[in-house]
């Protein structure tokens, strides 16, 4: 799938907090809660844009859109974890979590809940 821009996925967090579906009213309602000031037509292109991406469908309530996801938050965050890994990383697992322990972003408490996660999984 076609990358999605930080303010597309703006809009996307509100969608899926919503459980995946938001009249566009709504999402213009979050964006102000958030203090985000977008103009209408900037909030429109950007749902326009995410539509052609594939990532969302408009269905027609009356005279409103409803915005539905197309592609669910955990499929989102494997699809860009899959590509950083890719990309930065050569997909390079070993050398991810290496640089998280040496930058002090992964503690030995959260090692330790991966390692026993990973345990259950087996």
């Amino acid at each position: 799938m076609q990358q999605i821009s930080e303010s597309e996925l703006v809009l996307m967090k509100i969608i899926w907090r919503n459980g995946g579906a938001a009249l566009y009213s709504f999402i213009m309602e979050e964006l102000e809660k958030e203090q985000n000031e977008w103009k209408k037509n900037t909030v429109l292109t950007l749902l326009s844009r995410l539509v052609e991406k594939g990532y969302l469908k408009t269905n027609k309530i009356g005279r409103r859109n409803e915005y539905e996801a197309l592609v669910a938050e955990q499929e989102y965050q494997a699809m860009q974890t899959n590509s950083f890994l890719d990309r930065i990383f050569g997909g390079n697992v070993r050398s991810l979590v290496s640089t998280l322990l040496q930058e002090d972003r992964l503690s030995a408490e959260e090692l330790k809940e991966i390692e026993k996660y990973w345990e259950e999984q087996k």
